[in-house]
């Protein structure tokens, strides 16, 4: 729990009245950005727990019983924000509402403005962690905030996590790898205090979400599904020698040959629930011969050509197909010596269900060298895909008119990884959705200048309120 003289004496700065009947969401959502676009959440310099404690004291303030109320972690630096909203219904699991507070690393020389400080320039907001994923945890704490003030009562519990760790893989605790991060608040929670987070199921606001070209919203994604992120380090070793006595046996040569091989490997095509429900709601939005080839890759036909054609495209293929690549090599040690080692990482994006195990001996088989050595350096676990509910799906086509009237809705599978992942391994069906609308053409998080359109912004905590609205209304007999 959060100090109470700490709380008691930042709550008096805040101007935020639980007593009041309504609320100015676009006002207070930036100043909610703002807070925490300024608290730096690296994990060079940062902490998850100031950040942590900002918006519980806001809570409070709203509010909020105390005992509702945790910041948690497995240390002072790397603390979880975890916030209940009591709702009627106590036989009803809750609904999980999940963000991360840390963010990516932003050297200033390379951005055109400081990434620590909220800017408002042309009708954006600029800022580390806009995009990813700070905007998007505004999006839930306004909207919960906006509820406390309009004394509105949930039909079941709504549990909101802003956790540490996301961009790091470091586990939920000690011994960390090195540099790997910062401690995982999804994983710690699951761990040590799982009975905070446990619910039927979770909106996350780092996956999904609308796409939109030139400002307009074309879309609104549903993300119900991710791939599993896998490395295994290639190592080839011999004696060496002198470069003017070559042999066959060099060791940078015989990797090359793994990795050629590895490259010309086709993974083969496969469906999941969700893949298979994107390409058929994409097919009419695309129309001519890609929507075509959506068309008959979901309903199976086998067409060898739609295939080909799709697969040519690295999104379509990703949606298709587990994936591995090489993403750093290094090998030798003198100009003028036969090379003693060389070394590849292989970074794999497993599809559901595709075992590590099975994904190992097929990569050995396809390698066909006992000269190279294939050692895995990280797993993921499962992730299974979470089904399509129609109350969620529903819910998000109602709030979506609070981006654009008649938004389509499609689902789609995360190429990527969110802490999803690690909920849906532990039995929590897990959808990414956010409203904020992104330019296809301005995704910078990770990135400089990292930005958020305000009127996006602002729309996309009316879609939020909305969603949470639609989530937990009243049930009617």
């Amino acid at each position: 729990m959060i100090r109470p003289v700490f709380v008691l004496a930042f709550a008096a700065t805040i101007a935020l009245r639980a007593s009041a009947q309504s609320l100015d969401q676009k006002a207070v959502g930036r100043a909610v950005l703002k807070e925490l676009i300024e608290t730096n959440t690296t994990a060079s310099a940062g902490s998850t727990t100031k950040a942590a404690q900002l918006v519980a004291a806001r809570f409070l303030a709203a509010g909020v019983p105390a005992s509702d109320i945790a910041v948690v972690g497995p240390d002072e630096a790397h603390k979880s924000l975890v916030v209940r909203l009591r709702g009627n219904d106590r036989l009803r699991k809750p609904i999980l509402l999940l963000a991360h507070l840390d963010v990516v690393e932003a050297d200033r020389k390379d951005w055109t403005m400081e990434p620590f400080k909220l800017n408002e320039v042309d009708g954006f907001y600029y800022g580390r962690g806009t995009q990813d994923v700070k905007g998007g945890a505004t999006t839930f704490i306004t909207s919960l905030l906006r509820m406390r003030a309009e004394r509105f009562t949930p039909s079941r519990d709504l549990i909101l996590a802003l956790t540490a760790g996301e961009e790091g893989s470091c586990g939920a605790d000690p011994p960390y790898e090195k540099n790997c991060g910062m401690p995982n608040g999804v994983a710690w929670l699951l761990a040590h205090r799982r009975e905070l987070i446990d619910a039927e199921y979770c909106i996350n606001v780092d996956g999904g979400g609308v796409d939109s070209e030139k400002g307009k919203p074309v879309v609104m994604n549903l993300q119900a599904a991710e791939k599993v992120y896998f490395d295994a380090r290639l190592t080839v070793t011999n004696k060496g020698g002198h470069s003017s006595l070559p042999r066959p046996d060099n060791a940078i040569n015989a990797l090359a040959r793994a990795l050629a091989k590895i490259e010309a490997y086709t993974f083969p095509v496969e469906f999941n629930e969700i893949t298979r429900a994107y390409m058929q709601r994409s097919a009419p939005l695309r129309g001519g011969q890609l929507g075509a080839d959506l068309k008959a890759a979901s309903a199976g036909t086998g067409d060898p050509a739609a295939i080909t054609r799709l697969s040519a495209d690295p999104w379509f293929n990703a949606q298709m197909r587990t994936t591995c690549v090489v993403t750093m090599l290094s090998g030798g040690h003198a100009p003028n010596a036969l090379p003693q080692m060389a070394t590849a990482n292989v970074n794999c994006r497993r599809l559901p269900g595709l075992k590590s195990d099975s994904l190992v001996r097929l990569l050995t088989t396809i390698i066909g060298d006992t000269n190279v050595v294939l050692t895995v350096t990280s797993d993921s676990p499962q992730s299974p895909p979470s089904p399509l509910r129609p109350d969620v799906e529903a819910a998000v086509r109602g709030a979506a008119d609070a981006i654009a009237p008649n938004l389509p809705l499609v689902p789609n599978m995360e190429t990527g990884a969110t802490d999803g992942l690690l909920l849906r391994n532990a039995g929590t069906p897990t959808y990414g959705v956010s409203g904020i609308a992104i330019d296809t053409d301005d995704i910078r998080a990770h990135g400089r200048d990292e930005r958020v359109n305000i009127a996006a912004f602002d729309r996309g905590q009316e879609f939020m309120y909305r969603l949470l609205r639609a989530l937990t209304a009243p049930v009617t007999p």
